[in-house]
């Protein structure tokens, strides 16, 4: 059918988690599509996996030969960092596709490929004190934890997924992650 569905929710909500339990032993019927961005590598990243990692230069090249279907930039305490999505082949072919996204992300990959492709956005759900731990704990295992950009992160999405924001954008699909198993067989289930 070519649809593209954007998870999208809170930071600490389980996307990563969730991304990976759909993506994992999918026999190629759901397709990825992997974001860039010009952050830093983390700890236990791999450049082509998570991200594809950038710099400035490349994303200037991109967004001026148009292949940047959409673009953040945020200012942390350690600069300015951009994500971005680029057509650069992986929306091609057939098969249903799944990536992560923010509110902004899905809103430009709705409106580029409008008449094309269906594009859905399932948002994910958590309670802000179990998101506050599971950041807190993943933090404290990196070899530098950032506390302070955790929290930067934490309050902005206050703002960034309020619910004005969220109607705005038309979505509706709400899926809660209180149990991670019993999040993604409702994903699995509503993607088909």
């Amino acid at each position: 059918m070519n649809r593209i569905f954007v998870l999208m929710g809170k930071s600490a909500s389980g996307k990563d988690s969730i991304f990976r339990k759909l993506t994992r032993g999918s026999s190629g019927n759901l397709k990825t599509v992997i974001p860039y961005t010009t952050r830093p590598l983390r700890e236990g990243e791999r450049d082509g996996v998570e991200y594809r990692f950038s710099d400035e230069n490349t994303f200037r090249q991109l967004k001026d030969k148009g292949r940047v279907i959409e673009d953040r930039s945020y200012n942390t305490v350690q600069g300015l960092w951009r994500y971005f999505t680029v057509d650069d082949g992986s929306f091609e072919g057939e098969n249903d596709i799944v990536l992560i996204g923010t509110l902004e992300s899905f809103v430009s990959i709705r409106d580029y490929f409008a008449g094309i492709r269906s594009v859905i956005p399932i948002y994910i759900e958590c309670d802000d004190g179990d998101r506050l731990i599971r950041a807190v704990k993943r933090e404290k295992k990196r070899l530098i934890p950032d506390y302070r950009e955790l929290c930067r992160r934490f309050l902005a999405d206050d703002l960034d997924f309020s619910e004005e924001r969220l109607e705005a954008a038309g979505v509706r699909l709400r899926i809660k992650n209180n149990d991670l198993k019993q999040c993604v067989r409702e994903i699995k289930e509503l993607i088909g």
